[in-house]
């Protein structure tokens, strides 16, 4: 490798230690001290969801997860520090709003 050593590089994701929502956004705060704030538009369920099911989350996965038992929502910090927006189809997100409706 002409005489060039190589390392690996470990990353380790901090954990969640608090989160809140608001209408209009989510904001984790993390162990190392950070706070990230996203726009709530980013995940429909918590858009769409009361401000009593929006409080009822669960820290999940060993501090690396939220879940909203209430509306069915996992948001995992890895995905909130590389700034991804939920995946979730239009079909399915539309199929969710029905169920909603309908109870």
């Amino acid at each position: 490798m002409n005489g060039m050593s190589s390392a690996v590089v470990t990353l380790t994701l901090p954990r969640i230690v608090n989160a809140a929502v608001t209408e209009d956004t989510l904001s984790v705060d993390l162990e190392d001290g950070r706070t990230i704030s996203v726009p709530i538009g980013w995940f429909q369920r918590l858009a769409h969801g009361t401000p009593a099911e929006r409080a009822n989350f669960q820290i999940s996965g060993a501090g690396y997860g939220i879940y909203w038992p209430d509306i069915d929502e996992d948001i995992g910090v890895e995905g909130l520090l590389l700034g991804k927006k939920s995946t979730e189809s239009p079909s399915s997100l539309e199929r969710w709003l029905k169920r909603r409706r309908q109870t």
